[in-house]
């Protein structure tokens, strides 16, 4: 089954959806923000994707009150107010995305940022896997009628189908996902695709990576991935939270070039004999 994000169809028998993950790598600049869309659209993503919370709603009083020195403040508050985007900032990012010809996306955590989202008529949603338990938001996101994507870190596969359950069949895409940052490569776990495949039939199932390097992903690719998803950074030494787990803008451009190419490589099921074998094959043959 193929879902259509934007102009492109998402499923088997299609190149594979690269999301280049920005969230808050952005470190609440939106001028970073838009040299990260560009990285994305010069490497050859077909997405970008941003994180939208609102803070009141998602953190309780104590956890923004609790001590962290940043660079917005001195609390858990004031870090994660600073990096949150508001109007302006996403005004911006969807005239900069529409500018250079890139579908950009969020992942709402609360119900209220899902509303804030809609203004902007996005091509799809995105349930983090912090939020895959939360069913009232899952209910409020399905109801916009629009394709979403459940990404899978730290579910048993009994929170999974639950939240199949809830959101249904119908646009659905899920994304094997191990929420380590970054993950080893022991934990990636890359033959769970296959578990996801046999037990939600007819729904693409991709990939959401946070290990370093980039072989990982373009293997889950080879295993049949309609979807990768990356975090990305101008700089791992950037400060954040998300860098370390992220790939840089030439990690991104040979990701995008290995996956085509494997995508190229995979090819069809039906066996033939190219015309490129045929004088070789006059030649071994004996018989």
């Amino acid at each position: 089954m193929a879902i259509k994000i934007g102009n492109r169809l998402v499923g088997l028998g299609h190149p594979c959806f690269i999301i280049g993950e920005i969230g808050i790598n952005h470190n609440g600049d939106v001028a970073v923000a838009k040299r990260l869309i560009e990285v994305a659209k010069n490497a050859g993503c077909d997405a970008v994707k941003f994180q939208k919370r609102t803070i009141d709603i998602v953190y309780r009083p104590e956890e923004l009150a609790m001590p962290r020195e940043n660079l917005f403040g001195k609390t858990n508050g004031d870090l994660k107010r600073g990096l949150e985007f508001g109007q302006k900032e996403y005004e911006e990012i969807d005239r900069y995305c529409k500018e250079i010809g890139i579908i950009w996306f969020a992942s709402p955590w609360d119900e209220d940022s899902v509303d804030f989202l809609e203004q902007f008529n996005p091509p799809c949603y995105k349930v983090a896997s912090a939020s895959l338990t939360d069913s009232g938001l899952l209910s409020h996101i399905k109801t916009k009628g629009r394709p979403i994507i459940l990404s899978t870190g730290m579910s048993t596969m009994k929170e999974i189908e639950y939240a199949f359950k809830v959101l249904g069949k119908e646009n659905l895409i899920i994304l094997h996902t191990v929420s380590t940052y970054p993950s080893e490569n022991d934990e990636c776990n890359l033959a769970v695709m296959g578990t996801l495949k046999n037990k939600f039939k007819d729904v693409p199932i991709g990939y959401s990576g946070h290990e370093r390097g980039i072989v990982i992903s373009v293997a889950a690719v080879a295993l049949g991935a309609c979807v990768i998803e990356r975090h990305i950074t101008l700089d791992r030494a950037m400060w954040g939270s998300d860098q370390a787990a992220s790939i840089e803008p030439k990690g991104l451009e040979l990701l995008v070039r290995d996956i085509r190419m494997v995508e190229t490589a995979i090819g069809s099921p039906e066996k033939k004999v190219y015309e490129k074998e045929i004088a070789i094959k006059k030649k071994l043959r004996r018989k």
